[in-house]
């Protein structure tokens, strides 16, 4: 699982937020995010867990809902991204329905957990925590066979809001979009014309910058790590493919 919900597995918390939000459409951002702020008022760590669940869980419905049709492969996808026990999977699924009504919205919870990586009064570049999130979003969007180019504006734009330069961003792309098949070169951020000590280098450095000591560090909670895990194995397989491209030449 890429997320999990250790830290919200107390049925009465839920049923205290949602209780507050209530089950009309409208205004769902805005009761959702008073019903954070007043529920768990002076628990600010329990606030800051709760806000980015809720924004993984809105996050990945309006992700769904970006083409225009949320499938049941899409669902799927989310269910298998979010771990949470059993007890709490219809107060997931009310949460989820609520926020898969439409897309609005979506850029003020990516703001939320943009908010996340932003310590003190400084802005976070390229943060691994919220690399994990949108490598999430990309594996609901290709669920369905296909990542639509709705889909694509929808992801470009929390990049956008995540700090998230275009040429990072199109790096975590490579890593699931490929028509032609997968591009070593751009999984690594190098070009073909690069030497391979070059290529080595900044296969390494990216290695290192991924270890879990160095997410951990970083304040990248360690529900996240299996996303880094599954990024660690692409730049694997693109490293690899390279060395054998190189030794075959």
């Amino acid at each position: 699982m890429i997320f999990d919900f250790a830290c919200l597995q107390f049925s009465s918390l839920w049923e205290r937020l949602l209780g507050a939000v209530g089950d009309a459409a409208g205004g769902v951002l805005g009761r959702v995010v008073e019903a954070i702020r007043t529920v768990f008022e002076g628990d600010p760590e329990t606030r800051r867990q709760v806000s980015f669940s809720v924004a993984i869980i809105a996050l990945s419905a309006k992700m769904a809902k970006a083409d225009g049709i949320v499938t049941e492969a899409e669902v799927k996808a989310f269910q298998q991204i979010f771990d949470f026990p059993d007890e709490e999977a219809r107060n997931v699924a009310r949460l989820y329905n609520l926020a898969r009504q439409d897309v609005a919205g979506y850029e003020a919870y990516a703001t939320k957990l943009a908010g996340l990586c932003s310590p003190g009064a400084g802005k976070v570049d390229n943060c691994p925590m919220l690399e994990n999130v949108i490598d999430g979003l990309f594996h609901i969007a290709k669920a369905d066979g296909l990542v639509h180019e709705k889909e694509l504006v929808f992801l470009g734009r929390i990049a956008e809001i995540f700090r998230i330069d275009e040429a990072h961003f199109r790096r975590i792309m490579a890593r699931h979009v490929h028509l032609d098949g997968a591009d070593p070169y751009l999984i690594l951020g190098v070009s073909p014309e690069d030497d391979f000590p070059k290529i080595r280098k900044q296969y390494r450095l990216l290695v290192s910058e991924h270890h879990p000591d160095r997410l951990i560090a970083r304040g990248v909670p360690v529900s996240l790590h299996a996303a880094a895990n599954e990024r660690m194995a692409a730049l694997n397989a693109a490293y690899a493919a390279i060395e054998k491209e190189r030794r075959a030449a």
